[in-house]
C-alpha cells in the first residue's frame, strides 16, 4: 500500500496485470485487495489470487451496508468453476468500494 494524501490507498502486486492492463481502482477489504482494471476485476490479499475475471464474466454484484458492521460485497461470477467472494468492507473503504461497483455498473451497461 501507498499514501495517497493522508489515507492508505491499496495496491495488487504489479506481476497480477497483464502487460497491457490498466489498473483503474482498487479497495481495501478486510482481508484482501480489491482491483478493477480496464478489462477485469481481482480480489488478492499477499497469498493469493482469490479471484481474477473479466468483468463480461460477472453474474452479480451485491453491496450491504449494515449500521454496525463492515459493510458485506458478495462478488458472483457467471462461470460456476470461480467461487463467489464475499468480502468485508471497512466503513473507510466505503468511498473507494462505491467508486469501483458504480465503474463495473457503468461498464457492464455498456456505458463506459
Amino acid at each position: 500500500m501507498f499514501e495517497q494524501g493522508d489515507q492508505a490507498v491499496a495496491q495488487i502486486p504489479p506481476h497480477l496485470l497483464e502487460p497491457d492492463e490498466k489498473l483503474e481502482l482498487t479497495a481495501r477489504t478486510q482481508d484482501a485487495i480489491l482491483a478493477v482494471t480496464d478489462r477485469r476485476i481481482i480480489v488478492a490479499d499477499e497469498q493469493r489470487v482469490a479471484l481474477a475475471v473479466q468483468l463480461e464474466g460477472l453474474r452479480r454484484i451485491q453491496f450491504d451496508i449494515e449500521r454496525t458492521r463492515p459493510a458485506t460485497l458478495v462478488i458472483v461470477p457467471e462461470n460456476a468453476s470461480y467461487q463467489p467472494q464475499v468480502l468485508a468492507i471497512p466503513p473507510e473503504e466505503f468511498d473507494r468500494a462505491a467508486s469501483a461497483l458504480a465503474l463495473i455498473g457503468r461498464r457492464l451497461a455498456g456505458q463506459g
